[in-house]
């Protein structure tokens, strides 16, 4: 027998339940939004629906997606997001006059109209007012899990440097800026009283989707950035430490982890690259106790990578694509974590999708079954190692 397999055996024997983020079996975030919910926001948007009318059409999806989890096995909750549009639409227009998914001059309805599976447009933001926190975004959300379920409620938020590397320095001073400083410092101060507001309603549980870091590592990323006048080298530093001021000023009753992206938007990606480029950093020089990180294509480079990651901290792979229709083989993903505990203990990992079914509300191409089955496989694969989700 070899090691990893013999350290597989040694943690299936000895495994307890854990009662803290993460647990074995995660989700990123986002569902298939039901057919009934996305007609009953058409109707919204033509004014055939009252807001009332709407969100009890959310609340009656979002009840069965509680549900569905509790179902499966899953020992936490989201809503699926089903009150978004988008992930990160939804967050930041609230924090002023804000959009931060522009295509081609004009903000993305749903999916972008190329094949699922390619390089997809990478939406732009367009800043015209200071980013200001006015009032809790998400607490509601998280209310209404803990009303509902008995499953720890988890509440999904964008990055906190995920504005601007989508614009960069020059969409911050187009409109609403003349200097990055006051531009950090609000950032920083928006996402600090929203994460003090979800701590004060007795939210523990917190996820950052984050979209840059993963992308560093694309030679086309990097042309990008450096065309409009960014060293992506140096970002990430910027962004290593804006995050950390979010994260020493959030409360300590948080547990808070980091999804990384490299774009789901209707099945596309918008980066490919292993996290080679930014591993060292990413894994120290960050304040983040685990990670949820992109494996479930080639494009996402080897397990070579968490070396660097240290010993008190967890990585979550996201062996189990969102974005194809294809179950993937039990056999196969306990390969693969066999071969990334060649890198890192198996104590310290966990499993799950690679990221969200539906990060915008029109949805990835599966189906609800697929979901089903993969969400399902999830579960599974972590009671077969770890002895529990």
């Amino acid at each position: 027998m070899s090691e990893q397999a013999a350290q597989l055996e040694r943690t299936s024997q000895r495994a307890a339940p854990q009662h803290e983020p993460p647990f074995r079996a995660e989700h990123i975030g986002s569902l298939l939004r039901p057919k009934e919910l996305l007609e009953a926001r058409g109707k919204f948007a033509r004014g055939e629906i009252t807001q009332s009318e709407l969100t009890a059409a959310e609340d009656t999806a979002i009840l069965e997606a509680i549900a569905l989890q509790k179902q499966l096995g899953l020992r936490f909750v989201t809503d699926g997001e089903f009150r978004r549009r988008s992930y990160h639409s939804f967050f930041y227009r609230q924090l002023g006059d804000i959009t931060i998914d522009v295509v081609g001059g004009e903000p993305i309805a749903g999916a972008d109209n190329n094949e699922a599976g390619k390089r997809g447009a990478q939406p732009l933001a367009l800043i015209k007012s200071r980013v200001q926190w006015t009032h809790p975004i998400n607490v509601d959300d998280y209310r209404f899990l803990a009303a509902n379920s008995d499953l720890m409620p988890k509440i999904t938020i964008p990055g906190p440097c995920a504005l601007h590397f989508r614009g960069g320095d020059r969409a911050v001073k187009a409109h609403a800026y003349r200097d990055m400083d006051t531009f950090w410092s609000d950032t920083v101060e928006a996402f600090t009283k929203e994460l003090n507001a979800l701590a004060a309603a007795g939210c523990r549980y917190i996820q950052i989707d984050e979209t840059a870091f993963a992308k560093f590592g694309d030679p086309e990323v990097q042309a990008t950035l450096a065309a409009r006048g960014d060293d992506w080298n140096a970002l990430i530093d910027t962004y290593i430490d804006v995050t950390n001021q979010v994260l020493r000023a959030a409360p300590k009753s948080l547990r808070i982890g980091m999804h990384l992206c490299r774009g789901n938007r209707g099945g596309q990606w918008h980066a490919q690259g292993s996290y080679d480029s930014v591993a060292d950093r990413l894994f120290n020089a960050l304040d983040i106790p685990f990670y949820f990180l992109e494996y479930d294509t080639p494009r996402a480079g080897t397990f070579t990578p968490l070396r660097f990651v240290p010993r008190h901290k967890m990585v979550i792979l996201g062996l189990i694509s969102s974005k194809l229709p294809v179950i993937e083989h039990r056999d196969t993903v306990r390969t693969r974590i066999d071969d990334a505990v060649r890198f890192i203990d198996l104590d310290r990992l966990a499993i799950s999708p690679q990221c969200g079914f539906a990060s915008v509300d029109t949805g990835n191409p599966v189906t609800p079954k697929i979901q089903s089955e993969k969400l399902q496989l999830v579960v599974d694969v972590a009671k077969e190692i770890w002895g529990t989700a």
